[in-house]
């Protein structure tokens, strides 16, 4: 294992459908606000994760919501936070990523997951997404949420992983793509929802995963790997 390259992924978002996991489990709660809800919860919940950098994300994620409803003016029961830590383990995966994960791994990469989530969370959608990973990381492990470079240090640190030998893929621009770009590692940004960010800062930019193996060759070849 130690000679093959390694591609680390962002979980929600990239492999995941985050947004209508956010939208669907919103809905459950406030029926017809599940739409602004999630874009108010966008707005919140970095700003929640740099005052508590140690909090489970199963409460990052209920504070956010209770941001997100008092913007919306929506009035939450006092379990209603829960549901998105509720619902994650059913939140559906992308159509193209399994198989892009496993043509990816047949092609000789092992495979991590670098994700701002709890283990317990992240172990419930592994059987949503059906392809093995090599290492896992979370926020939980590292007592911090990204854009911090914690993740990628405790990547590199304990599986004695060299730039040379690893591509990072990523949704989250700001999450993902900026400290993946201050540490200089070689990045893939996959855009589903074509933000306007300036794609320069990544080695390759896709609307989604479906030619993943080729582009991860090319962006570790292009970058001397």
């Amino acid at each position: 294992m130690s000679d093959r390259p390694w591609a680390t992924f962002d979980c929600f978002g990239t492999l995941v459908d985050w947004r209508h996991g956010i939208v669907t489990g919103a809905e459950l709660v406030a029926p017809g606000r599940g739409a602004r809800l999630l874009e108010a919860y966008n707005r919140h919940e970095p700003q929640v994760e740099r005052e508590t950098p140690t909090m489970r994300y199963r409460d990052v994620m209920a504070e956010t919501l209770r941001r997100a409803a008092a913007d919306e003016k929506v009035e939450l029961l006092d379990d209603d936070a829960g549901v998105l830590a509720a619902t994650i383990p059913f939140w559906p995966v992308f159509p193209e990523v399994r198989p892009a994960l496993r043509a990816l791994r047949e092609s000789g990469w092992n495979l991590a997951l670098l994700t701002n989530c709890d283990r317990d969370l992240i172990g419930k959608t592994q059987r949503r997404l059906r392809v093995p990973f090599d290492a896992i990381i979370t926020s939980e492990d590292v007592g911090a949420y990204k854009p911090a470079h914690n993740h990628f240090h405790r990547f590199m640190d304990s599986l004695d992983v060299s730039r040379d030998r690893w591509v990072h893929v990523a949704q989250g621009y700001f999450h993902d793509i900026l400290p993946a770009s201050e540490l200089g590692v070689t990045r893939v940004w996959i855009n589903r929802i074509q933000e306007p960010n300036d794609p320069s800062l990544a080695h390759a930019v896709r609307p989604d995963l479906s030619d993943l193996a080729a582009t991860v060759a090319q962006v570790h070849q292009s970058a001397g790997g």
